[in-house]
């Protein structure tokens, strides 16, 4: 089948070649965002892969059912940049790869709490400048703290297991709970609780009507002061103007990000020689208790490896009329 890759970087272009060796696909790549100004690129594509700030909105829908696209094929977990009803009028399906390497972004998460404990984006910098002095570089044994997880599924599950090895109580929440994460030592309780007690809050859930700002001021509030927040799931579930709130206030200690509410005009490519034109986010790496990576969680040779093959298996299946577990369906109201 043809399939329009869009937002294709070097690395998107190595391993999906690698993986459709075997497949005999035709792939076509795009550098640029799906969106209604390049929608008509996909003209003629049976096929179209977007990544996770592709926009797939009722319109871009349209344009791309008029050149006679029928699959999207969604190289990431989430899905909540697709109009999901728009694409069963219109008779489009959507498939998804719902797990690449959950280890892959649970440990970029472990990363960043060690680095934002230790204090090692400052120390590396003082090193380098020749000041070995250790003032203001105190962190504490993750050992004996509690680790707030909210969102249960494969990647916050790998989570658990990774800090139940450290040693630290984890408290979960999830309107699901899993019988495996609580066998595992995690306790389920309710997310107030969860923000009140946790010396550590690591979100792990998707981004859908319900969890949209799902930390906003009230949940600040909530927090324990001086609480370690952590978001490598999607931007929109922080509300960034409430955190930079609890920010200046100390109510959060620190702040660690790889993924950021307003991050489709920013993250992914290098804006090193201009100005940043979003206030708020220039705002963020104002304190020096705050470190954020470019939506890099996912990107390890396992996961890239597990989203090539996955999402090209998820379009051969489709083309052959089988029925693929791994497709989005609309909810019905």
């Amino acid at each position: 089948m043809r399939i329009a890759v869009f937002s294709t970087k070097s690395y998107t272009r190595d391993y999906f070649d690698r993986a459709n060796a075997r497949l005999g696909h035709e792939l076509a790549y795009f550098e640029p965002r799906l969106q209604v100004e390049t929608a008509a690129l996909a003209a003629g594509f049976p096929a179209v892969c977007t990544f996770v700030n592709d926009q797939v909105d009722a319109p871009v829908l349209e344009c791309l059912r008029r050149g006679g696209t029928r699959v999207i094929a969604l190289r990431c977990a989430g899905f909540n940049n697709v109009d999901l009803k728009a694409a069963d009028r219109l008779g489009v399906v959507v498939v998804r790869v719902p797990a690449y390497s959950p280890y892959s972004v649970a440990e970029h998460t472990v990363a960043l709490m060690l680095a934002l404990n230790r204090r090692v984006h400052r120390a590396y910098n003082r090193v380098r400048e020749g000041n070995f002095a250790l003032d203001g570089l105190v962190g504490f044994e993750l050992r004996s703290r509690t680790i707030g997880v909210i969102g249960t599924g494969r990647i916050g599950a790998a989570l658990v297991e990774i800090m139940t090895g450290f040693g630290s109580r984890i408290l979960a929440y999830d309107v699901e709970p899993s019988a495996a994460v609580r066998g595992s030592g995690a306790e389920y309780v309710p997310l107030d609780d969860l923000l009140a007690a946790a010396d550590i809050i690591s979100l792990h859930c998707p981004l859908l009507p319900p969890t949209h700002h799902l930390i906003n001021s009230a949940a600040v509030a909530r927090m324990k002061p001086g609480v370690m927040l952590i978001n490598t799931s999607r931007g929109g579930l922080v509300d960034t103007r409430a955190v930079i709130g609890g920010l200046k206030t100390g109510r959060i200690g620190a702040l660690g990000l790889d993924v950021y509410e307003e991050e489709e005009a920013l993250f992914f490519d290098d804006h090193s020689g201009k100005v940043l034109q979003d206030d708020v986010f220039a705002r963020l790496l104002t304190f020096p208790n705050v470190i954020i990576t470019g939506h890099q969680a996912f990107l390890t040779e396992e996961a890239l490896t597990a989203i090539a093959e996955t999402t090209l298996s998820n379009i051969t299946q489709v083309e052959r009329g089988e029925s693929c577990e791994n497709s989005v369906a609309a909810r019905k109201s």
